[in-house]
């Protein structure tokens, strides 16, 4: 339950750089007084062989399995609201979880998203003010002994929430739900201000030389385009 009255607004959602396949547009909305218009050492032979490992991955890579036909991550369902005191934004990321991955969290790998939110004041004769900068980082971690899937939400006073549902904890992985972005006080009366978006996988903890390996390949790595909306509050 959203807390704020909802009201008739126009919004607009700008994609800040290839413009997506037809029927892929996220949905945007708005609600309250937000008014919207648009280090372990390794030996030579280690390292040595991953990076023959991982040459041999890379032109193989397009012959995997669900390579080429991946979907690529994006941003939806972006709501900007807010409560009596507080600027809020929801979104969650679709087509994050590939089969890899997910293959990899249930190997008791530690995985984390990271998403960046930015408020601007915009300024037509000057350059943009700041307002905002928040990195939010969600953490996942399997337990292969209990059979159940421990989620970090930082946003919720660092809340940590337990399941043995693994739809569950991809669910809570990539929804970010009421983040606060600013004090309401903060913001001036009819201005208008810009909120950017945007979500990146930060790249897996691999023990030993598979580190090595991640970094010619990653092919678990995901990195959103930045997503923008306007609103006059």
């Amino acid at each position: 339950m959203i807390p704020a009255i909802w009201q008739y607004l126009h919004c607009q959602v700008r994609q800040l750089s290839v413009p997506r396949q037809r029927g892929t547009e996220p949905k945007v909305r708005a609600s309250g007084f937000v008014h919207s218009y648009e280090g372990v050492g390794i030996s030579y032979i280690m390292l040595r062989k991953a990076i023959h490992f991982s040459v041999v991955l890379l032109f193989l890579s397009p012959f995997l399995p669900g390579f080429s036909s991946a979907r690529e991550a994006r941003l939806d369902d972006i709501i900007v609201t807010n409560t009596r005191d507080h600027l809020l934004v929801y979104f969650n990321v679709e087509d994050c979880f590939t089969e890899d991955m997910n293959r990899a969290i249930m190997n008791g790998i530690p995985t984390k998203f990271t998403f960046i939110v930015k408020l601007y004041e915009v300024r037509n004769a000057w350059v943009d003010r700041k307002v905002a900068d928040i990195r939010l980082t969600h953490k996942v971690e399997y337990n292969t002994l209990k059979n159940e899937f421990k989620v970090f939400l930082p946003e919720h006073n660092n809340k940590k929430i337990t399941t043995k549902d693994a739809e569950e904890a991809n669910k809570l992985m990539s929804e970010v739900v009421a983040l606060k972005i600013v004090r309401l006080d903060k913001l001036k009366r009819g201005v208008h201000y810009q909120l950017r978006l945007k979500a990146e996988l930060d790249k897996i903890e691999l023990p030993f030389y598979l580190d090595y390996v991640l970094f010619f390949l990653s092919l678990w790595d995901f990195e959103t385009d930045w997503y923008s909306v306007v609103f006059k509050y």
